[in-house]
């Protein structure tokens, strides 16, 4: 047998793979086509203190290597969100991540400090990164913002934090080392790289927004330099983003020095991609005579 199991910080999961925020919904969407209690951990869709209807259509475009969206992070608000969605998530044997954001600095410790009370949530995520809505990734672009708020949800609760960080800054070492100053207990890498598309023939933006997030297997080979970066200069654990859609992906990633990662744009055309990246590391694992898959961390020589 070979052991999955990987240590994020206090949070243990029995495996690496785990879901992207945005990417999976809340888990009951896909409990038909796959077994959720055998990926490692699902990190919900963003939840924010209020709803959110989102951006204005048009919100997605397929592209050549990837996705481009500007969803602008609809979501049925906190407390809805605690009634209407967390039961299901409290049946699930695996770990619950719960990803959150705030359109004022305030409203992450907001979440937080509402969701302490309710069983069932793992850990964490704090979407310092979206690029589609007003504050975009002001959270994740300032150091000094990023600590700021992550001291001050790290002061409410004793569970994992997480801190999701963007690609689009001079460097996101800067920002992990902030953050985890904050007390995080991980970072997340990276999520959408910005970009645009333009209709040639009515010649304005494809995307209402004008631009997007652009995600998918084109991003991958940036994501891995950020993940690199980001493990060879922090302390706390890596969980890699971007483009994963396979185990030689997800292998990659981990040699970099990723201990986890989270597989999202693939499960919009191959929705049991996480089962087949976990089926396929084991493979690796029993061909390279690999008894525990954390010593592919941080491979690389």
């Amino acid at each position: 047998m070979v052991d999955l199991c990987v240590q994020i910080g206090p949070l243990r999961l029995k495996n690496p793979v785990m879901t992207a925020s945005g990417t999976f919904g809340y888990a009951e969407e896909f409990k038909d086509i796959v077994d959720l209690n055998e990926i490692g951990g699902i990190v919900t869709k963003t939840v924010t203190p209020n709803p959110r209807p989102g951006n204005p259509p048009r919100r997605i475009v397929e592209l050549p290597g990837g996705m481009l969206n500007s969803i602008g992070l609809p979501n049925v608000g906190l407390e809805n969100f605690i009634r209407e969605k967390m039961p299901f998530l409290q049946t699930l044997r695996t770990e619950v991540v719960i990803n959150v954001a705030g359109t004022t600095e305030d409203g992450f410790a907001e979440c937080v400090s509402r969701l302490e009370d309710v069983d069932g949530i793992s850990a964490y995520e704090l979407n310092f990164s979206c690029p589609n809505v007003n504050h975009g990734t002001s959270y994740s672009t300032d150091p000094n913002i990023a600590e700021r708020i992550t001291a001050a949800v790290r002061r409410l609760t004793r569970r994992p934090l997480i801190a999701k960080l963007t690609p689009n800054v001079t460097s996101i070492s800067e920002i992990g080392l902030a953050v985890q100053n904050g007390g995080a207990d991980a970072v997340s890498a990276i999520n959408t790289v910005v970009g645009m598309a333009v209709d040639i023939a009515a010649r304005k933006p494809k995307l209402a927004t004008i631009t997007g997030g652009y995600s998918g297997p084109a991003v991958k080979p940036i994501a891995l330099a950020k993940v690199y970066e980001l493990a060879r200069n922090l302390s706390i654990p890596v969980i890699a983003i971007g483009g994963i859609a396979t185990a030689e992906d997800a292998l990659e990633f981990m040699i970099a020095g990723a201990t986890a990662f989270q597989v999202g744009t693939a499960n919009f055309y191959q929705p049991d991609a996480t089962i087949k990246i976990k089926k396929g590391l084991e493979s690796y694992c029993k061909e390279h005579n690999i008894s525990r898959v954390i010593e592919l961390v941080g491979a690389l020589p």
